[in-house]
């Protein structure tokens, strides 16, 4: 088993505090006695996605037992997309200080010098994984491996085209998926929790539905497909609604809540349940205008609609069931607090925390939640909620605990509020400045991380030439086609961390009259200048897969299955340079027929001799 050496430094930490020497690692009881953790995160399930929360159109009794069960925090607060909630949870801070401004394309990377959850726990001797769409960074010192989880299986990107037996990557190597993809990714947690047992451990469950493509298991759909929807009680949210996409959505949430009863059950088979700490949320609102009681907004939007998440923790030895905590809180106060309740040091993180531990309310019914304001920013959209008000950069100003569904600004009657809520905001502004995408900016890959074997470069960090094309506008999970030209190229601009020998794979598509294209690879720097070829020999006439399985029209790129194509051995040096993909020969007719479709490009270190 390959242990990095991150986590090897642990186990020599821990033999020393075992012979009583010490070795700096903080461990404030003994890690027997220590809780474990199991935090399940859904992409795109809105707020109002639970029976829970009012919702007639499905039943989620699994995840409403954990509010049962345990404690509610009745307005938390997350990003209006995918990778900067990740980003709070992970670091603790606001995203707009770690560094992520985008979905893809290198933006949703969290900054190197960031100290995550993941590298607090490890370091406490806790065991750690994570399962499912990391969407953090991609390549090292970004990949999750880098950044405190022992084991990772999913994928690094924001979103993924296919769900069925969909190629994965496990630690960095590529591997194929077994069945539907929630499933397994459940399967992988429990699988872990087994083998961990005897241990504390942290697990990481960041599961990558209800977001589209809406592709849906067919014991799932029959239970929804025809299914009357009752809609929304806000007025837009009804108009504007998609019947069978949110007939998709919400079988994606039951399949949700269907894992989340396996997972509640493992925990009973093990006699783990009352010494593990179970959190669920989400990262934004839905992704749909659907049900989300009364709320305005939906995910992208910095309203209430776009923002507001369950969260639910259930710790049976220490937290009383059946509570609900009143007050604001975020994705920014999971760490800090799970954390306390561990007895797990934060360390030394890249800058001072924002969020705060909610250890005590959670832990003592008479404590008052603290007076605060939580900031938000996405795409030049800015807000800020306290305890009672939400006020947005526009001016508008709601009271949300008479008017949760923000219908009527009330700015005008709170002169004084509003002065001191924009004042805030820009204070806050100043200090952290959001930034915008810029898709003219230079995104740089780091490539050969020294502690990593593998290193992806999918298509989707790749720039194009001449008449090639992405397949799709969102670059996540497309591939490269309609490579017609031997003057057109595929390029990466890259950052090799350590210099060396690298075994290069292609993963490719394309027809049998294609059959004899030359592909060579070059590597580019000042005065450097590396290259080799390899002949197309195999055809891979894959068309687009599982398409049968969309209950709703996909917006993303359709999904195809890769053969390997072995580039042979190149030499990269360190440092800043450039990675080209060309075809000196291409074969096939014209259109369709010509030419390769690639999706990935993957680099593995040669071990030196």
């Amino acid at each position: 088993m390959r242990v990095i050496p991150h986590f090897r430094d642990v186990l020599i930490g821990l033999l020393f505090l075992a012979i009583g020497i010490g070795a700096g690692v903080s461990c404030r009881a003994d890690s027997s006695s220590r809780p474990n953790v199991l935090v399940v995160l859904t992409d795109d399930q809105g707020w109002g996605d639970l029976s829970l929360h009012g919702n007639p159109n499905l039943q989620t009794p699994h995840i409403d037992s954990l509010a049962r069960d345990g404690v509610q925090i009745q307005n938390f607060y997350v990003c209006a997309v995918c990778s900067p909630t990740r980003a709070e949870f992970l670091t603790g801070r606001y995203h707009t200080r770690s560094g992520v401004f985008s979905t893809s394309a290198g933006g949703e990377r969290i900054d190197a010098a960031e100290r995550t959850i993941g590298d607090a726990f490890q370091e406490a001797g806790y065991a750690t994984a994570a399962f499912g769409k990391w969407h953090s960074g991609m390549q090292a010192p970004y990949h999750p491996n880098s950044r405190g989880f022992e084991e990772f299986y999913g994928f690094c990107s924001g979103h993924w085209g296919n769900y069925f037996s969909p190629m994965l990557e496990h630690n960095g190597e590529i591997v194929q998926g077994k069945g539907f993809i929630v499933d397994d990714l459940t399967n992988h947690a429990i699988d872990f929790i087994e083998q961990h047992r005897a241990d504390p451990f942290f697990v990481y469950l960041p599961l990558n539905t209800p977001h589209s493509p809406m592709q849906v298991p067919d014991e799932d759909w029959k239970k929804f497909e025809g299914k009357e929807i009752v809609p929304d009680s806000r007025p837009e949210n009804a108009k504007q609604e998609d019947v069978q996409h949110t007939r998709a959505a919400l079988a994606l949430c039951q399949n949700i809540d269907d894992n989340v009863g396996r997972l509640l059950g493992a925990l009973d088979r093990l006699s783990l349940s009352e010494n593990t700490i179970v959190v669920f949320f989400c990262d934004n609102g839905p992704n749909g205008s659907r049900f989300n009681g009364g709320l305005r907004g939906r995910k992208g939007a910095v309203h209430e609609g776009g923002l507001r998440s369950p969260c639910l923790i259930r710790y049976p030895e220490k937290l009383e069931a059946g509570r609900t905590v009143g007050g604001i809180a975020g994705a920014i106060d999971l760490f800090p607090t799970l954390a306390d309740l561990c007895e797990v040091e934060v360390g030394a993180t890249a800058g001072p925390l924002d969020g705060m531990s909610l250890q005590g309310v959670l832990n003592d019914p008479k404590e008052l939640p603290a007076q605060r304001l939580i900031f938000t920013a996405w795409k030049g959209k800015l807000s800020v909620r306290s305890n009672q008000y939400r006020y947005h950069q526009n001016g508008d100003l709601f009271d949300l605990q008479a008017d949760p569904g923000e219908t009527r600004s009330v700015a005008k009657e709170n002169a004084a509020v509003v002065a001191r809520m924009k004042g805030a905001l820009e204070d806050w502004t100043q200090e952290t400045k959001p930034r915008e995408r810029n898709y003219s900016e230079e995104q740089v890959f780091p490539v050969g991380h020294p502690d990593h074997a593998w290193t992806q470069l999918p298509a989707r960090d790749a720039q194009a030439t001449g008449e090639i094309r992405r397949s799709n506008r969102f670059p996540n999970s497309s591939y490269m086609t309609h490579w017609h030209s031997e003057a057109d190229a595929v390029t990466w601009d890259v950052d090799v961390l350590a210099g060396g020998q690298f075994e290069v794979e292609l993963h490719y598509a394309c027809p049998e009259s294609a059959v004899g294209t030359r592909l060579q690879l070059e590597w580019q720097q000042p005065g450097v200048m590396e290259a080799i070829q390899s002949v197309v020999t195999e055809a891979n006439p894959s068309g687009a897969i599982h398409l049968d399985k969309d209950r709703s029209k996909r917006v993303e790129s359709d999904e195809k299955r890769w053969a390997k194509l072995s580039l042979g051995r190149i030499a990269l040096s360190e440092g800043r340079g450039r990675l080209s993909l060309t075809c000196p020969r291409i074969m096939g007719e014209d259109g369709e027929h010509r030419g390769v479709e690639i999706r990935l490009m993957m680099l593995h270190r040669v071990p030196a001799e």
